[in-house]
């Protein structure tokens, strides 16, 4: 922020900034907003990371599957994927996405990626799935309900048919913010045609409206 407020012609004070993001940038806004409100005043999340459970348990019995030819090791997939041109195999996305998501939720104490699921059955392990859920907005609404409720505006919104069902969890973190108090007012929440991908068109909208609404104020 001292960089920013340095070099551009900013209102250096959290009430005059938004931060923005999809997918898993989507996630980033929301968290970084409810871990430090002294920084952002406003985030838009566009088809964000939420509701752990529908986002990734289809994914997980998906990847045991798919972990078959590799007697349940993703390390022996990776190897092979790293042998050849990428995304040649149709099993190469969803691996990827939950062997990188892994690294960052569950890693072990050495640092490499520990799976929340049994490879073999698609079962959860509970405690590194907790570790998962803990980073899940729809979460961590309830313990951060006083940097919610400082926002001066919340932009939310999902395609009706994403493929990681994050309409539901746009629906979930909706629910969320009721709950915790957060004004009706604040919240702009959106459900509109289309998936995952190709949805940057929804962002300068989102823009324009999180501009009003850090806009200086008399």
């Amino acid at each position: 922020m001292p960089y920013v407020d340095a070099r551009y012609r900013t209102l250096p004070a959290r009430d005059h900034r938004a931060i923005a993001g999809k997918s898993s940038g989507g996630l980033g806004a929301a968290v970084t907003s409810m871990l430090r409100p002294d920084l952002f005043g406003a985030f838009a999340t566009h088809s964000g990371d939420s509701l752990s459970e529908a986002q990734y348990h289809p994914h997980f019995l998906t990847a045991a599957r798919q972990l078959r030819p590799y007697g349940g090791d993703i390390f022996r997939w990776w190897d092979d994927f790293r042998s050849r041109v990428a995304f040649t195999k149709e099993k190469d996305l969803n691996l990827l996405e939950i062997l990188g998501v892994s690294a960052c939720f569950s890693p072990g104490p050495d640092g490499s990626p520990t799976l929340p699921f049994d490879p073999r059955t698609g079962a959860l392990r509970e405690n590194e799935w907790q570790r998962w859920l803990a980073w899940d907005p729809v979460r961590m609404a309830t313990t951060h309900a006083d940097a919610l409720r400082s926002q001066r505006g919340i932009w939310i919104d999902a395609g009706i048919r994403d493929e990681w069902f994050l309409d539901l969890g746009a629906l979930a973190f909706r629910d969320a913010l009721a709950e915790v108090g957060v004004a009706d007012d604040i919240v702009h929440f959106e459900l509109f045609e289309g998936g995952h991908h190709a949805v940057e068109y929804r962002m300068p909208p989102a823009l324009a409206w999180l501009a009003h609404r850090i806009a200086d104020r008399p």
